[in-house]
């Protein structure tokens, strides 16, 4: 597809940025870089890096993905669970979502256990939508075969390397384990991606229209947009731990169960008939080695029983490691052609299970920008995507500090924070008013304000 001229002016108010050790060595001769052409290169393989790719290759815009884990890795790296009702049938538009409306289970209640009593809270009443609990990695893993198998709905940009057997249109351009990304003149007209190659070692540079920046918190895209003078990264640390588990043993709970107690924090979330995700409040920095099994189980009796309450299924921990909760925001999502996605624009603590819904809300704008873009000439929605994207995160971002308010009161040693805590719950619970409002944000509706 012809690329028209980008109706925004990128700014000039940087000189080229990327690997200033290749460049010079490409100068030098001591590198040879191979050099190709395509419209957007996508940098990360994650959901917002994938759904980005799905719609450019469904649109017929030429696109190469580049990720720098194998793709067997991608597919089994355990990540969030909880996909918003919105975001489904987002991607069900877009022929994206069969296998999971097919396997995903649908919530909508949560529980609340305070002081021994439990307290169903019925968002999905209130607010007539769902989660489907539908581990990230699936969804890697479909978002994966539709674009690098030639599954999916698109029409088909330029094919490439795709990796596994697909049938239907020719898979799409990706290229998995690549080394040493680097970007080259975002803020110009004409910017480029240059990688090594795993295999050989040769440096490739793929000179672009635009870089979608999806590579995550610690990507290159990221530092290089964060670095640039007008960008600032607003940041807000809890000074709380969460110790995240996965248990190989079945739900012992129907839906998601919070625990507010005095020792800290605990929650409870399924992944699959046969594995739970737990989290148990911990101070930040604490190491996942103070936390043996014993322990563990010990704990999540204690924060999470209430009267009626099923007895934990306990099973091997697969998983155990701590987070520090923190939530941080790039301003602005854009830098010159360089436009960012997911958490390499923002990360959200995972109280409201919020990233993995954010980063397909920036995804599906991008996708939808870039496709105007190239189809009509039309430069307003790339002009307008940052600006987009962040009024629906600084809403994610308010409510997840509202909702770790709420969860964790009862544990933070303060009685007036506690006190305020517990009035916050007591108003969701027994107001029907109050509670639609929670079950809205919670499920991520009106959120663009």
């Amino acid at each position: 597809m012809t690329s028209p001229s980008p109706q925004e002016s990128a700014p000039a108010t940087a000189g080229q940025t990327g690997s200033a050790q290749h460049d010079e060595a490409a100068r030098q001769g001591e590198l040879t870089e191979q050099a190709e052409r395509t419209g957007v290169v996508v940098v990360g393989a994650g959901p917002a890096g994938l759904t980005v790719a799905n719609l450019l290759r469904a649109a017929g815009v030429d696109c190469v993905l580049l990720e720098a884990e194998s793709r067997e890795f991608i597919e089994r790296r355990p990540r969030a669970g909880f996909i918003e009702e919105w975001a489904v049938r987002a991607l069900e538009r877009h022929g994206l979502g069969h296998r999971l409306l097919a396997r995903a289970q649908r919530q909508g209640e949560c529980e609340f256990r305070v002081d021994g009593e439990r307290h169903v809270f019925p968002y999905g009443e209130l607010s007539g939508q769902s989660h489907f609990v539908y581990p990230q990695q699936l969804l890697v893993t479909d978002l994966i075969a539709a674009y690098a198998d030639g599954g999916g709905s698109g029409r088909g940009g330029r094919g490439g390397e795709g990796e596994g057997e697909g049938g239907g249109a020719p898979g799409g351009d990706v290229r998995f384990r690549v080394r040493d990304v680097a970007l080259h003149g975002p803020e110009s007209a004409h910017p480029a991606v240059s990688y090594t190659d795993p295999e050989t070692g040769q440096r490739h540079r793929i000179a672009c229209d635009f870089i979608a920046g999806c590579d995550g918190a610690h990507g290159v895209t990221r530092t290089v947009a964060a670095a640039h003078g007008s960008a600032r990264t607003a940041r807000h640390d809890y000074g709380i731990g969460w110790l995240a588990l996965l248990a190989e043993a079945p739900p012992s709970s129907e839906h998601v169960v919070f625990g507010i107690n005095a020792r800290g924090f605990a929650a409870h979330m399924a992944r699959s008939p046969e594995v739970t995700r737990y989290y148990l409040e911990c101070p930040p920095g604490d190491s996942p080695d103070n936390w043996p099994r014993e322990r563990v189980w010990s704990e999540l009796r204690a924060r999470l029983s209430a009267s009626g309450a099923r007895p934990l299924t306990e099973g091997r921990l697969i998983e155990k490691r701590v987070l520090d909760l923190h939530n941080y925001v790039v301003e602005p999502m854009a830098y010159g052609r360089l436009y960012l996605a997911g958490e390499s624009a923002h990360l959200v603590a995972p109280i409201a299970a919020k990233g993995m819904n954010l980063a397909l809300y920036d995804a599906l704008l991008l996708a939808d920008a870039l496709v105007a873009h190239y189809e009509r000439g039309d430069g307003s929605g790339l002009a307008s995507y940052s600006a987009a994207c962040l009024r629906r995160v600084w809403q994610y971002q308010e409510f997840s500090q509202w909702l770790s308010e709420v969860l964790h009161g009862a544990s933070s040693g303060d009685s007036f924070r506690a006190g305020r805590a517990s009035a916050r719950l007591r108003r969701v619970l027994g107001s029907r008013k109050a509670g639609a409002a929670f079950a809205e944000l919670y499920m991520g509706m009106n959120c663009d304000h």
